[in-house]
Formats: structure tokens, sequence, C-alpha cells
């Protein structure tokens, strides 16, 4: 991959390489998802921004809008690797963590999944790819229907959503009588992947693996689908929409979760030296260029 010489990626010191120490650099996890609002922080207030503009237009309507659009995969033909390439230009504007391209963030991911799980290589493959539907925001997506935490719509906001009550006050489906209530268009244990997901990254990559007859084993799928559904996962809300089995779906998307969050720092892996490694795993479960 070629990089602009003083970028991030070709400054990098081959020795850091995700050791626990190194990640962290101190940092607490009670650090991790500080979403307070302090206008005199330049990230923290593009964090907000984003989240409240996200609150306020993902409404029911449009997030059948927006899968109607994407979910034809008519849009551009790309490779994994070039996706992932194209997230070198992107940093998530959601994100409180890091301010670092995503590419770097998903070779975080990867490696430190790939330390601890050596013997599971699409699990390596899901945490290198996982951010991988963030391209949407190269080809006319605002970012607030790209990235951050999802959160079912078409019935009462979560109570755990970042920002709360106040950040949909603007949002027509907090006040329609048709979407406001606890369970909303759905019906009580309907199950997670029958509830419609607000538009984002996870949906639409999970869609485009779908589609192109991606060979993740079914609970890589939904470590890809629901990962950043923060308030069902991690929150505890919507559980009155659970099905005998979600559990398990839960279970996959956590032991997930904890390499995309705690592995976000300043440290870069060598990412040239990484890419002939996830190449052959790329040609073995998603292969060619893919319609997206």
């Amino acid at each position: 991959m070629k990089t602009k010489p003083d970028s991030p990626v070709s400054m990098l010191d081959p020795s850091v390489l995700l050791r626990p120490e190194k990640v962290y650099d101190g940092k607490p996890l009670e650090a991790f998802r500080n979403y307070e609002i302090d206008e005199n922080d330049p990230i923290k207030e593009r964090v907000r921004r984003t989240y409240y503009e996200m609150h306020t237009k993902q409404t029911y309507d449009f997030v059948k809008g927006r899968m109607a659009d994407w979910l034809q995969f008519n849009h551009f033909k790309m490779s994994v690797k070039d996706a992932l390439i194209k997230l070198n230009e992107l940093v998530d504007e959601s994100d409180p963590d890091t301010d670092l391209p995503n590419i770097v963030h998903a070779f975080q991911t990867a490696e430190r999944i790939r330390e601890e799980h050596p013997d599971q290589d699409w699990f390596h493959l899901i945490g290198l790819i996982h951010d991988l539907g963030k391209v949407m925001a190269f080809y006319g997506e605002p970012q607030w229907c790209v990235v951050g935490d999802t959160f079912p719509v078409g019935c009462k906001w979560g109570k755990s959503i970042v920002y709360g009550d106040d950040s949909f006050k603007d949002n027509p489906d907090t006040y329609n009588p048709k979407y406001n209530t606890e369970c909303g268009v759905y019906k009580r244990n309907c199950g997670l992947e029958n509830v419609t997901i607000s538009w984002g990254h996870d949906e639409y990559l999970y869609r485009v693996l779908v589609h192109n007859r991606a060979k993740f084993p079914k609970e890589g799928l939904f470590m890809i689908r629901f990962h950043s559904l923060y308030p069902w996962h991690a929150g505890g809300d919507y559980k009155h929409l659970m099905k005998p089995g979600d559990e398990e779906i839960m279970k996959h998307v956590t032991e997930f979760n904890k390499y995309d969050l705690y592995t976000k720092s300043a440290a870069i892996p060598d990412i040239e030296a990484l890419w002939p490694y996830y190449e052959k795993l790329i040609a073995k479960y998603i292969p060619g260029e893919l319609e997206w």
C-alpha cells in the first residue's frame, strides 16, 4: 500500500505490535467511550454533532429508504483490499477514542484477535474488515448515517443510547404513536434479526457479504451485523425483542467487541508487513471484486 511520506502508517516503528501494555498506553477501560459534552474539546464536539444529527434524521422511513437504495448492490465494484485502502482516507467523526485513519483501527483489531485466537483465521479477517461498510462515506453518504453506535428504529428509543432523549427531541418518530411505544412496529420476542436497525456500516457490510457469498461462519456474520448495536449488547436495552437463540448472537458480538473497542490507541501496526497474511485470508473467504 502506498502512503504519503509523513503519514502515520509510513512512520511506524515496527516494534510496536499491539501488546496489551502498548495498546492501552495506560488508559483505563472506563476512559473509553467518553461522550461527555465539552464545547472546548474539538473531538468531543465533533462526536456530539455527529450523533445529534444522526438521532434527528434516522427515522424508520429514512432507514427503509436507504436500504432500498444501497441493497441493490449496484453502486460500485471493489475488492476487499481496495476498500481497506480507501479507509486510510477516513477518520470516524463519531469516535471519541481515536483520530487515526480507519484502516489503522482495522489492523489493530485484527492483530489483537490473531494474537488471542491464532487458530481462527476467519476471526482475524472479520476483525480486519468489520468497518468496511464505511466506504459509503465516499459515495455520497454523510457520516451520520455511516458511522457510530446503531439502535433500533420503529420503536421507543433505548435508555442507554449515547446522549439520551435530548438528542432525539427533533426526530419526528419520537412523537409518532406508531413508533414510540416499547415494541412499536414489532412483536415482543420477534428476534433481533427481524428488527430494523438505524442505517450504518454494520448492516450494509453484512448484506454485502451475504450478497457476494462470503464464506464466513454465521458467528462472524453476526459480529459484523451487530457490533455497533451498543444499546443492546452493552446497554441492556431491547431484551423484550429477543427470541431464544439471540443470547448466542450476543455472546459472539461481545467477544468481538472487546477487540474492536479496546485496541484503539496511538500504537500503529506495520501494515505493509501484514498485508501478505491478510491477502491470503481475503482470497480464502471473500475473493475478487465485490458488488457494493
